[in-house]
């Protein structure tokens, strides 16, 4: 059989190039491109994350302390149901500059609950705030502004708070069906619309902050008594319709 020899002057330029690429990954030169590659993208990505905490350490300079932030968020509360978060922001943009304003609902019922938060931009806005609107009449109800205690630091707050001590009286009424929201501040400003209250106390189950759902609320005279079980039998507190009468 005969035997067909091609000289390697017989290939041509484009033979040559096709054979140089198909053998170009023993090409000394791609092979050093492609080591370098990786090094370029981790350095790059090093970079990255350089200015990433340099952002988060200058950012972190700025950040107010838990009591700061406190000291500016303010309580309001007996609003009317009728206040929104729009009017609550315009009430006190009055007073300073209102970085948020928020009214509380309930949940279930998607009504108002009559109490709400502001957070003013400074301090001194709100302390502005609380003088000019604590106990100003806000469609014929006497709202209460004062700051917050959100940061309440080493307390433990699982634990319940302490209730005020309850002064008794002959002059009592037993309040029924109270929501499991409110406390004995709410329930003494809720009847201190009708008389002099001295005292009020919501029940609550031993050892625990859980409301048993009922209180009293002391006054000064007999006609306070009867003033108050007229006008707040039945009267809704926080949603929910409540009992009163002589305890």
């Amino acid at each position: 059989m005969a035997t067909t020899t091609i000289s390697s002057s017989l290939i041509t330029p484009s033979a040559r190039a096709l054979h140089h690429r198909r053998s170009c990954c023993r090409c000394p030169s791609r092979l050093s491109i492609g080591a370098a590659a990786p090094l370029a993208f981790t350095a790059a990505r090093a970079r990255r994350r350089q200015l990433a905490v340099a952002r988060v350490v200058a950012s972190s300079s700025v950040l107010e302390a838990p009591e700061e932030v406190a000291a500016r968020k303010l309580y309001v509360g007996n609003i009317p149901r009728t206040v929104t978060n729009e009017e609550l922001t315009a009430m006190f943009a009055e007073h300073g500059t209102v970085e948020r304003a928020e009214v509380m609902y309930d949940k279930y019922t998607g009504r108002s609950r009559r109490f709400g938060f502001v957070t003013m931009s400074t301090a001194e806005e709100a302390n502005a705030a609380i003088e000019s609107l604590n106990d100003t009449e806000v469609g014929s109800r006497k709202i209460k502004v004062n700051v917050t205690e959100s940061f309440l630091p080493n307390i433990d707050r699982t634990a319940p708070e302490p209730e005020p001590v309850f002064v008794d009286s002959q002059y009592k009424v037993y309040v029924g069906n109270l929501a499991k929201s409110v406390t004995t501040e709410m329930l003494k400003n809720f009847f201190s619309e009708k008389g002099e209250v001295l005292s009020a106390t919501v029940s609550r189950i031993p050892g625990t902050s859980k409301s048993k759902g009922y209180g009293f609320v002391t006054f000064s005279s007999e006609e306070e008594v009867e003033a108050a079980v007229s006008t707040f039998n039945n009267a809704e507190l926080e949603g929910q319709p409540i009992r009163v009468n002589k305890a």
